[in-house]
């Protein structure tokens, strides 16, 4: 058994022609689950992402942790030899993946309809901002055109205050789970009833079906929420408070649990206090009540509140930063970093995906690849070229 026959997608060979970080990050979590996934990449350029720092040794880093277990093959689309040397693969692939603006693809004669001629049963992901259909549809995306229309910006920073874009890719990063989990459903009614899906995955799409809270109230009562800090925006008090030695956050959702923290901050009054007694009276009176719980905060250390709270029963948690998470216990028990390699860099740390499957082992070394290192190996294997052959292609820089 080959390393590409192991794993639950072993055996499933995907054509990667995304780029950036939508269509990357779906393919990474197929190939981390096994399918072998062939990265099409241009010519000495390589993916834009190649290109972000930060950098170690001219390497990107985000390229590496976005990347990890693919094989890159450098081909240039805009050449006809280019063009059928990916029509020479199809036929060899499970799934093809792109997140081009719609219409591009069609441009290069390798749309839904020209590649399923070419292999009828594939499973064919496009990934864009707004779908393949849609007024919106010749817009350029970019995760934080994203975040702003789909209402996440208007929901995110502190109360009454600007509009503000959330601390990392969730728009990019979202989108290509929705099409790794569209990919994987079409994949299994495949099985049942062989025929191959065109997969639509649009990425503003996806950020509006994940805001459930917002959705509740903009539906069903027509109440246009807005930013409220770090605190719920229904349920109080559920917030983030500072400590001598670091932020906490808490999460009292029940008047029960509002009366545990009454009592540990040693005013137990509060729980049958009018202002206080109920949900909407607290949210009436958050102000007040914020304040309150500022002040017991503000005399504890970070870790003794943690512990006071929990043993009260009540959720509570230490605002980490990322330095924090990544050297856990946490992390190190579940394996969240794994030790990779990399051609140039040697033995480098990555982030596979975290769904954990009983039954399976590591699988084989994770790595990130360097630009066009499997150009030759999967042109020999699977396009059936010889060396002569190869050579004439890159010769005429189509590879």
């Amino acid at each position: 058994m080959t390393d590409h026959e192991k794993g639950l997608l072993g055996g499933i060979r995907v054509l990667d022609l995304s780029r950036v970080m939508s269509g990357p990050f779906c393919t990474s979590m197929l190939a981390d689950l096994g399918a072998e996934v062939i990265k099409i990449e241009l010519p000495e350029f390589g993916d834009e992402a190649r290109h972000f720092g930060p950098y170690v040794d001219g390497e990107s880093t985000y390229f590496m942790l976005l990347n990890r277990n693919k094989k890159s093959v450098t081909v240039d689309l805009k050449s006809d030899d280019g063009r059928a040397l990916i029509q020479n693969l199809v036929p060899k692939c499970d799934v093809m993946v792109e997140n081009f603006r719609p219409g591009v693809m069609a441009r290069l004669g390798l749309d839904e309809p020209a590649v399923r001629k070419l292999n009828p049963g594939i499973i064919y992901t496009s990934i864009s901002g707004f779908g393949q259909e849609s007024p919106l549809r010749d817009w350029p995306a970019f995760d934080l055109v994203i975040q702003a229309m789909s209402g996440l910006m208007s929901l995110t920073g502190p109360k009454r205050g600007p509009a503000t874009a959330v601390g990392e890719s969730v728009a990019d990063v979202c989108t290509g789970m929705f099409a790794a989990f569209g990919t994987v459903a079409a994949l299994f009614d495949r099985e049942r009833t062989g025929v191959g899906r065109h997969v639509d995955v649009a990425m503003l799409d996806s950020m509006m079906a994940m805001q459930l809270t917002g959705l509740a109230r903009q539906l069903y009562k027509d109440d246009t929420p807005g930013p409220v800090g770090n605190r719920h925006p229904v349920t109080y008090p559920v917030d983030s408070f500072a400590t001598r030695t670091g932020d906490i956050v808490l999460v009292c959702f029940t008047d029960r649990l509002f009366g545990e923290l009454a009592k540990l901050m040693g005013t137990p009054e509060l729980a049958n206090d009018a202002r206080f007694a109920s949900n909407a009276a607290r949210n009436e009176n958050e102000d007040l009540l914020r304040e309150k719980i500022a002040t017991w905060a503000a005399g504890q250390d970070q870790d003794a509140a943690i512990d006071a709270l929990l043993g009260h029963g009540i959720p509570a948690a230490p605002v980490w930063t990322l330095k924090d998470l990544v050297s856990s216990d946490h992390v190190r028990q579940r394996g969240l970093v794994v030790d990779g390699r990399h051609d140039t860099l040697g033995r480098i740390p990555l982030v596979p995906q975290p769904v954990r499957f009983s039954g399976t082992d590591d699988g084989p070394e994770p790595f990130a690849p360097t630009l066009g290192a499997h150009t030759d190996e999967v042109l020999r294997d699977l396009a059936d070229l010889d060396d002569a052959a190869i050579a004439a292609m890159r010769d005429a820089k189509t590879i």
